[in-house]
């Protein structure tokens, strides 16, 4: 059995390729000179060299290993996009038809070029239904009633900014959205919003966008979310149950109680 790979940044594409080894593919990846781990060759059967932008080049790689489904995992830092891409006439056309450049519709314009090339990605949580995040509280901290207040009125702020694809993640207090995601990403989005409440607690909130779809760009946070909210002053981390991916939980988790910080898993049904 065969499985191709878009891999961008961190942990998520090794995961993947371990556990897509153990159930007997083979893996066959496409990494990205700016973002992909070089880690990853020892986990895959074989592993191109892109730039961003490369598209007929990504093409032409799986077809030639008769690959006809991938999954698109791993991060792309957006500031990249501006300073280390190298767009083929395939990406320019590409570009060039796509009517909105939000991510969504952008990573969805793309999923429908490459199925009409005969290649289908399929959900990111593919053969890792274990990293799906889950509802409740994960830790011995919960929110007081200042908190849920918060929670409620960020999680819907959350939402409206979700429509707009502006980004993922607002921190929150006492009723001010003190930091919203833009290019910048989740981790400094935590730090500006730990700046802004001069570190005396505040809520983070990282969701799905209305119109998330599940083959790519799930919300996710692990470890290094955990040690940048203590850093921050910021304790509580409000997931999307059941939307978005937590790596290393149990160690997450523990780390999260070791600082006091609570992390929730909610759904729409726990916002009334």
């Amino acid at each position: 059995m065969k499985i191709g790979l878009i891999a961008g940044g961190g942990q998520f594409p090794i995961l993947f390729s371990k556990k897509a080894v153990e159930k007997g593919y083979k893996v066959y990846a496409v990494g990205f000179n700016s973002e992909t781990d070089h880690i990853l060759s020892n986990y895959v059967e074989q592993l191109n060299w892109l730039y961003l932008g490369q598209l007929s080049k990504l093409i032409k790689y799986f077809k030639k290993n008769n690959i006809t489904e991938i999954v698109l995992l791993g991060s792309i830092k957006k500031t990249n996009i501006f300073k280390d891409i190298r767009p083929d006439f395939k990406a320019l056309s590409f570009i060039a038809k796509t009517a909105r450049t939000h991510d969504d519709s952008v990573l969805t314009s793309f999923a429908d070029l490459l199925s009409k090339e005969g290649i289908d990605i399929l959900p990111s949580t593919f053969l890792l239904p274990e990293l799906i995040s889950p509802k409740g509280c994960w830790t011995k901290k919960k929110p007081d009633k200042s908190e849920l207040k918060d929670i409620i009125q960020g999680w819907r702020i959350a939402k409206e900014i979700g429509k707009l694809d502006i980004g993922q993640c607002i921190v929150i207090s006492n009723g001010t959205v003190l930091a919203v995601e833009a290019i910048d990403g989740t981790d400094d989005t935590i730090k500006r919003g730990g700046l802004l409440s001069h570190k005396n607690g505040a809520v983070a909130i990282k969701l799905s966008k209305p119109s998330q779809d599940l083959r790519f760009d799930l919300p996710s946070s692990g470890c290094e979310t955990i040690e940048t909210m203590h850093k921050s002053g910021v304790n509580i981390l409000v997931l999307e149950a059941e939307k978005s991916l937590s790596f290393d939980r149990k160690e997450m988790i523990e780390l999260a109680n070791k600082y006091n910080i609570c992390i929730l898993g909610y759904t729409d049904d726990n916002i009334s």
